[in-house]
Parts: structure tokens; C-alpha cells; sequence
């Protein structure tokens, strides 16, 4: 195929014939030739006749060009024109390598990369061309050309990888190539220092072109924990105009299902690369978070981890009532609050007081004997996951508490008395700390000189103190200790928790150690500098695609390299488990930037996507046959032999067909998504909810239409699939016999075309039950912002009048006998259409009212809330008050299954009230 611009010819020989056009120009302006001129007498004779026929004695110039115009679209449309052609010749015959990036960057549309390549592999195969395939963040030992057909089978296990490529690597594998090849590179879009050295190395060996399309890349930052604030900031590139990102917190809820837990919004300023956002999070839910994701962007770039770092422990401090007595600077916690108010939530008050609190670290300081009650409840809390750090003091020396070894609260057991300087059982001098062991948690952490030990509490030698020992003074005395109970541990530091028997306290070792027991929250990249030492578990990995999946079949990584933070095959980016704690390890940095990547002028650039192919020869055919009918209409139009009706006839023949008036033909073509949104409607009975436009009421909405359909599933024979989110701008409502709609004082006013969608549904037999979920501080009308709101929503529907629920409704029996109507809330009126003013039948329980289905019903009872369960079918959310809870919740269920019931089956039961007097017509 021989190509000229966007077009390609498949008879690319046959465009020699329009070398002829001038020759043909100069025949037919020849034909016909000029008359002769003679002067004949007789003609006077002739004067003032019409002569019928006449005949130009030149061809006009505009027919000339109306005859050579459709030749040549005869030519051009036999030399098989296409415009875009698939197909484009390769610029050489020799072997092909085609290169991707491979990197998080090309996780979005990489499945378009992939077709590329197939596509590339393709025409490599019919040229005969051996070809290879390769990504740059994992690359072959050595590349080897191979047929076409060959690589295209292995073309499904090239896949992005969550890191970037190896500079270092990728020199050594350039070096390494031989002999000439042309090379496709499929670019990621990114700037980086390795591109301009291969990309030398590569043309050394061949023409290279590059495949790369302009397009919109975002990234998060690693999280950071700024006071009670989490601060987020993401990078774009190319930078341009205004933008807005959607960062989410996802998390796991009390039941341990995953939930988005809360969003913010980055705004990107036009012209800058950076945005950032704050997000406030009350401690209990900031502590449930475990990633952040930009909403949309579907790459590992785009998902930030949480760890430790992001967690402010929650600390109780307890001391005994003598210490609270004493000045602040001799307090034994007053350097633990210095030491960790900046980065922990700290409480303080009386042990028993703080067990039920269940915080994440209890401190006793100086803390003797404790009272039984006490002592059981602290070690339960041990043994379900607490850290419990003990701190000794004259009042722990004095004690009996660890004397006998048998004291669970312990770690160790202790001696009588307490060694110091000048004691009976005395130093000559202070004694300084030894170096931390390699698998101590402090190893690592630098000694300084000048902290010093005077007294400790000493432990009984015995045969598993060298085990529990974690830290210990120069002479081998032990100065830290710890030991496992159940799911948590003690330790014990053999020193007081102010300055009284050491230095210790005075030091920034003191607050290390604090960290490395857990005790605070690490803080980025100081804490980063202090892996070092330490080793580390993965136990989440992420793929390119920001997925993660568990994972215990790796072998641990050192300290020293999560520092670094050199992702690759043997440290991917994921969540690492230590001793101290969870360290995430995110495909970014805090001094990430991204940059488009420039190419050389030299080097050809295309786009990813090809225009689709379109032959151009009938249209060329057809328009030759339009201008040779215009010719055949203009000779006979010069000739003057033209006729009205010839002329209405050729007309007729140039004018396209119409179209015959076929309903499948005026019906506008269903889109695959709207298709799929069809049948996943109407495979079964699918529960709708209406998009409110705040995502946490919409998600509580889902779930209550779950937990709904889970109850029908369970007690009627009413099999509901999975509810669908519908949006009335957008989605077709008649799938859905319920819709639910949960009202806030922000749920948008839809516009003309959805009004007119949402009437014809409730005209349909369709129902919508509006909920207000204001039930609990407010009643019906408009005195709340919910309730102004749905008025505002409800005037331009097609709603019948409307009254609140009389006794003898068809829908306070149309499953369960109800007379009440709860959800999350009580105690208020549910609206539906009113009933005609009738007396009831004789004899009859029940007036006939609403012979059809009401299409609203309008409440603010919260109803979903009340209704949702998580996947194993436990409530999601509190109802009620006490123990009447459950009652109401039991409640709550009866009168969703009431309103899927009536939907479904209309006035059935209304129907068998009029059983009686339908039997004695028939009987008479």
C-alpha cells in the first residue's frame, strides 16, 4: 500500500492514468471543431425563424472541467483509496523491537498498549519481519528475535510494573545489544534521566520511533500527619489550566468491611503542578484509614498508603496519687507527656477508669502493687493486643510486685532491693548504656555519651532473662525488658520515667525508643532514617494498577532499604510489618514531581490511538456517476435539446434515496453501556436508588436496599438481584418497580428532560419513596432543610393529593399486619396518596381505598439506615434507643417488605376484602 498524507491507495499504479488528464483536456477541447463562415443570400430568408437545434461551436470551459473532474474520480476510486489504512509500511525490512515503559503511568490504558503492540506484531508478520517485545521495568536477560507469530503468543505476559525502570539496568542491558534493528518505543509520557542515554543507544542500532499521546497524569504523595490534620498533595502533569482532584480515605468500618470514609478536594491553580488539601478526621476514624485514592485515576501512583505514621496512638497515663502531689518537673510522667503529646492523643485518670476506654498503650509509672480487680482487667487488655510500659521508681522498689516471679504484669522478676550510686548494693560511678544488639528493637538507635544510669530495680537472674532483655547498661545489668502476653506485651524500663535515677529521660534517645516501641507515631522521614537495623515483612503488595493483594511468600527486606525506597521486583511498594509497627512504602515521595518527556526533533512521534480506517473508492465511484449525469444534464442544456421531463428524470436519479419510515430506523442506537444497564435492570428484580449527590448517603442507601432484598430473599418468594444506583438525567426508570430517594439540603433539582422521565414513571405504576431521614429532630413541612428541599424537588412532579397513612391502607397489610412505620427513627407520619371519601362496606374490615399503587410514599424515618447489613447480614448502623432497639429494626424490615410487596402486587389484597359480596352477585 502506497500512502500520500492520512491517505493510502491499494492500487497505487493505477494513478498514472491521471498524467492523461491534460491530453483528454486537449481532445475535447477540440471536438466539435469551429463551423466554416460563408456568406449565402438565401440566408435573408431564414430571418425570424427559431431553429429548435442548436450547437455550440466551442465546448464550454466548465464542461470540460465537469468531464475531466469525473475521470479522474474514476481513476483515484479504482486505485483503492483509504483514508487512515491500518496498515502502514514499516520503515525497514530488518528485525523490529518494540519497547514499552512498562511503568504505573501506562496502567490506565494499558490494555489500548497492549492492542497497539498486537497491531504492530501484526504487520511485522506479514512483511516477514522477526520481531521482539519487552517492557523496560522488567526486562529480558538478553533480547532475541523471534517470528512475529511467536512473540504474539507472549505478548499477554507483558505487563506495567509499579516502579519506574532501573537507570543502571537499563544501561548494562543497552550496552549489551547487538546488530541492527528498528525500534518502536512506547512511551509513557514521563520525563526521566534514563531516556536520553538509551534512547542513544537505541538509534545507534536503528531507526527509532516513539509512540506517545498527550494526556492528563496524576499522583498523591505520600500522606502526612500535620497536628490533627492529614495533609494531602497531589502533582499533575502537563500542568495547564484550572483542575479539580477527588482524593478518597478508604478504610475498614466496626464491621470490617472496606468503605470510603471520607473525601477531599485538591484544586489545581492554572499553570501550577501541585494542590494540596487538608483533611479533618475525629481520631477514631483517622485511625481506621488505610489509603488514600485519586478517584479516577487508575494507577499505583494515585493510592497513597496510611501506616503507622498517620495514627495517633491513644496513651493513658497513670501515676499514682502521691506523684500527682508533686511538682510538675519531678512528676514521673512529665517527660512522657514532653515526649509524646506532639505526636499521640494522651489520657490520663485512674486505671480502672481507663481500661474500659480501651486505649492503644496504658503507662504505668512508678506504679507498686495493684488491686486484684485491676490487675485481672489490665492483663485482659494485654492479652487482647495492649502494650502495657512500665517505668520503675522507689514506690515499684518498695513494692512486692514481681518478687515471687509469678506476677503476669511483669516481665521479669525483680530483686529486693534497687541498685544506685552510694546504695547497699552500689556503683562506683554511673553507669552508661551499651550498644543495642542486632535483635533488639532499638538496634540501630545511637548511644550517646554523656546518659547515664544512678539506680535501677534489678532482675532476678534466671533462665529467660537474656531472651527478654532488649536493652541493658554497659556492665550487662538489664535496663529494658519485655515479654509476649497473649496478643500483647509488657516492658519494663528499669529506670524512672523523669530524671530522678537517670539521664535517660533528658535525651532524644529517649524518644527514639518511645518510637521504636510503638509508642508514638513515626513521622515520615525522620522515622525513615531510623529503620536502620530493623527488618520488615510485606505483607500487602501493590500491582501498577493500585490494587493490592496479600501476600506471605516474601522474604523480608531490611530497614536500610525501605529507607531508601528503591522500588523494584524485590521491593515493591506495599505495607511492610516490623516490631515497631506497619511502614508503607508508596510508588511516591514527599519531593515527587512529574514533567512530560521531550523527544528529539529527529525522532518521529505518534499518537497511541489511529483514526478509524474509512475506504474512500465507492464515494469517488458514486461522485464520478453524480458528474457525468450533471455532464449528460449540461450538453443537452447547451445543445438546447433539453426537456422538462428528461431534466426530472436525471434529477430524480441524482437525488439520494429516502429512507423508508421504519420505527427501528428512527429509534436512536442504544449505547453498550446503556444495554448493559438494561439487562443488569431486568434479569431480575432489581431495587433502585436515586443518586442524592452526597456519596456517603448514597452508599448508606445501597446498603439499606441490600439488607432489604437480603430479608425478601429470606421470607418471601420475591428474589431481588443486587440494587443499581440510577440517575434520572441519565438512566432509563421503568426497570425499576421501587425507587428510593434519600433527600439532603444539597440533592440536585433535575432538569426538564428528567422531570418528564420521573412523571412517566409514577404515571407508569412506578413508586418513590421519599425519605427526608429527619424524622428525629424535626417534623413534617418545612422545617428543616431536607424538607424545603424535597418540596423544592416534588412541585413539578405529577403527585396525586396526599395524606398521611390511614388505618386501613392496603399497605399496612399487604405482608405484615403494621400500624406503625420505623426506621432509624419514630414516631412521625409516612404520606402516601390519599383516599377517596368513602364509608366502609358493611361487614367489611376495610374501605376499598387506592385502587392502584400509590406512587409516593414520603416519610423521614431514616429507612435505609435501619435496613442495611454488611455482607454477613449484621446491622450497620444503631436504631433506636435501649433495648427496644432491636423491635423497631425488626419493625423497620416489615415495612420495606410491606412497600416491595404492594409495588409487586397492587391491590391484591385490597381485592379480598370485596370476596363476600363478589360471591353473592355470583349467587344471584
Amino acid at each position: 500500500m502506497w500512502s500520500l498524507g492520512p491517505v493510502g491507495f491499494l492500487s497505487p499504479w493505477l494513478l498514472a492514468g491521471l498524467v492523461l488528464l491534460p491530453v483528454l483536456w486537449l481532445i475535447l477541447r477540440a471536438v466539435p471543431p469551429a463551423p466554416l463562415r460563408r456568406r449565402f443570400p438565401g440566408v435573408a430568408l431564414l430571418l425570424g425563424l427559431d431553429d429548435r437545434e442548436s450547437q455550440s461551436d466551442r465546448t464550454p470551459w466548465w464542461l470540460l472541467l465537469l468531464r475531466i473532474l469525473a475521470v479522474a474520480a474514476v481513476i483515484v476510486g479504482f486505485a483503492g483509496p483509504v483514508l487512515n489504512p491500518a496498515e502502514r509500511p514499516a520503515p525497514g525490512t530488518g528485525p523490529l523491537l518494540i519497547l514499552a515503559d512498562g511503568t504505573w503511568a501506562d496502567a490506565r490504558d494499558w490494555p489500548a498498549r497492549s492492542a497497539r503492540i498486537e497491531a504492530l506484531l501484526g504487520e511485522a508478520r506479514r512483511a516477514g519481519r522477526p520481531a521482539a517485545a519487552a517492557v523496560l521495568t522488567d526486562l529480558p536477560d538478553e533480547i532475541r528475535f523471534d517470528p512475529a507469530e511467536a512473540v504474539l503468543s507472549a505478548l499477554p505476559g507483558l505487563s506495567p510494573r509499579p516502579w519506574q525502570p532501573d537507570a543502571a539496568a537499563l544501561a548494562d542491558w543497552a550496552e549489551a545489544l547487538e546488530g541492527r534493528f528498528e525500534t518502536v518505543w512506547l512511551s509513557d509520557g514521563l520525563a526521566r534521566d534514563s531516556r536520553a542515554p538509551l534512547l542513544d543507544a537505541l538509534e545507534s542500532h536503528g531507526p527509532v520511533r516513539v509512540i506517545q499521546t498527550p494526556r492528563r497524569i496524576l499522583a498523591l504523595r505520600p500522606p502526612l500527619l500535620d497536628g490533627a490534620q492529614i495533609a494531602l498533595e497531589a502533582v499533575r502533569t502537563p500542568t495547564g489550566g484550572a483542575a479539580q482532584a477527588v482524593a478518597a480515605a478508604h478504610g475498614l468500618d466496626p464491621a470490617g468491611v472496606e468503605r470510603r470514609l471520607a473525601t477531599a478536594t485538591l484544586d489545581f491553580a492554572p499553570g501550577e503542578a501541585t494542590a494540596s488539601a487538608a483533611l479533618a478526621l475525629p481520631p477514631e476514624l483517622r485511625n481506621r484509614v488505610t489509603r488514600f485514592e485519586i478517584e479516577g485515576a487508575r494507577s499505583a501512583a494515585a493510592v497513597a498508603l496510611g501506616d503507622d505514621a498517620l495514627r495517633r496512638r491513644e496513651v493513658a497515663l497513670v501515676e499514682s496519687r502521691e506523684a500527682r502531689e508533686t511538682t510538675e518537673l519531678m512528676s514521673p510522667l512529665h517527660y512522657l507527656r514532653v515526649a509524646l503529646e506532639p505526636q499521640a492523643d494522651l489520657v490520663s485518670g485512674d486505671l480502672s477508669a481507663l481500661i474500659p476506654a480501651r486505649p492503644d498503650v496504658i503507662v504505668l509509672a512508678d506504679a507498686g502493687s495493684l488491686p486484684p480487680a485491676e490487675a485481672e482487667a489490665l492483663q485482659a487488655w494485654v492479652e487482647e493486643g495492649g502494650l502495657l510500659l512500665r517505668f520503675a521508681g522507689p514506690r515499684l522498689a518498695a513494692s512486692e510486685a514481681g518478687r515471687d516471679g509469678g506476677d503476669p504484669l511483669m516481665p521479669v522478676r525483680l530483686r529486693a532491693a534497687a541498685r544506685s550510686v552510694g546504695g547497699t548494693m552500689s556503683w562506683g560511678e554511673p553507669k552508661t548504656i551499651a550498644p543495642f544488639e542486632s535483635d533488639s528493637p532499638f538496634f540501630g538507635l545511637p548511644v550517646p555519651e554523656d546518659v547515664t544510669v544512678r539506680a535501677q530495680v534489678v532482675a532476678q537472674p534466671g533462665p529467660d532473662l537474656a531472651d527478654r532483655v532488649i536493652a541493658q547498661l554497659s556492665d550487662g545489668t538489664p535496663l529494658v525488658t519485655r515479654k509476649g502476653l497473649g496478643e500483647g506485651q509488657v516492658v519494663l524500663v528499669h529506670v524512672t520515667a523523669n530524671a530522678e535515677w537517670s539521664s535517660l529521660p533528658l535525651s532524644g534517645l529517649f524518644v527514639s525508643m518511645l518510637e521504636r516501641l510503638a509508642i508514638s507515631a513515626r513521622g515520615g522521614a525522620d522515622a525513615a532514617a531510623d529503620l536502620a537495623g530493623t527488618t520488615w515483612q510485606p505483607v500487602e503488595v501493590m500491582d501498577a494498577e493500585g490494587r493490592l493483594t496479600e501476600t506471605d511468600t516474601r522474604a523480608a527486606v531490611a530497614g536500610e532499604d525501605l529507607a531508601a525506597g528503591d522500588l523494584g521486583p524485590d521491593l515493591p511498594p506495599g505495607l511492610y510489618a516490623g516490631e515497631a509497627g506497619r511502614f508503607a512504602l508508596n510508588v511516591t515521595r514527599a519531593d515527587t514531581s512529574l514533567a512530560p518527556a521531550r523527544w528529539p526533533a529527529r525522532i518521529a512521534v505518534e499518537g497511541l490511538t489511529r483514526p478509524a480506517e474509512r475506504p474512500l473508492g465507492g464515494l469517488l465511484l458514486a461522485l464520478a456517476v453524480a458528474l457525468m449525469a450533471l455532464d449528460a444534464l449540461a450538453s443537452l442544456a447547451v445543445g438546447g435539446r433539453l426537456r422538462a421531463g428528461a431534466a426530472l428524470l436525471l434529477a430524480a436519479l441524482l437525488l439520494p434515496p429516502v429512507p423508508g419510515a421504519r420505527a427501528q430506523d428512527a429509534a436512536p442506537p442504544i449505547s453498550a453501556q446503556d444495554e448493559a444497564f438494561a439487562q443488569a435492570a431486568t434479569g431480575s428484580v432489581v431495587l433502585g436508588h436515586i443518586l442524592s449527590g452526597d456519596a456517603q448517603i448514597d452508599e448508606v442507601a445501597r446498603q439499606g436496599l441490600e439488607g432489604l432484598g437480603r430479608t425478601l430473599w429470606q421470607r418471601t418468594s420475591v428474589e431481588p438481584a443486587a440494587p443499581m444506583a440510577v440517575d434520572p438525567e441519565t438512566d432509563e426508570l421503568a426497570f425499576f418497580p421501587l425507587l428510593y430517594w434519600p433527600i439532603t439540603d444539597q440533592t440536585p433539582i433535575p432538569s426538564g428532560p428528567a422531570y418528564d422521565k420521573l412523571n412517566a414513571y409514577l404515571r407508569g405504576g412506578g413508586m418513590i419513596v421519599f425519605d427526608t431521614r429527619d424524622a428525629g429532630i424535626a417534623g413534617f413541612g418545612t422545617t428543616t432543610p431536607e424538607g424545603r428541599r424535597l418540596q423544592a424537588i416534588a412541585r413539578p412532579l405529577d403527585v396525586p393529593p396526599l395524606s398521611p397513612i390511614p388505618e386501613d391502607h392496603v399497605l399496612t397489610r399487604t405482608f405484615y399486619l403494621l400500624q406503625d412505620f420505623p426506621g432509624r427513627h419514630q414516631g412521625r407520619d409516612v404520606w402516601v396518596e390519599a383516599a377517596p371519601d368513602e364509608e366502609p362496606t358493611p361487614g367489611m374490615p376495610f374501605r376499598n381505598l387506592n385502587d392502584n399503587v400509590t406512587p409516593v410514599v414520603i416519610g423521614g424515618n431514616d429507612w435505609a439506615s435501619a435496613w442495611a447489613m454488611n455482607p454477613v447480614g449484621m446491622p450497620l448502623y444503631p436504631v433506636g434507643r435501649g433495648l427496644a432497639d432491636e423491635r423497631q429494626r425488626e419493625m423497620a424490615y416489615r415495612f420495606g417488605v410491606n412497600l416491595v410487596m404492594h409495588v409487586l402486587t397492587g391491590n391484591y389484597k385490597s381485592d379480598q376484602v370485596h370476596v363476600p359480596a363478589l360471591l353473592e352477585r355470583l349467587g344471584q
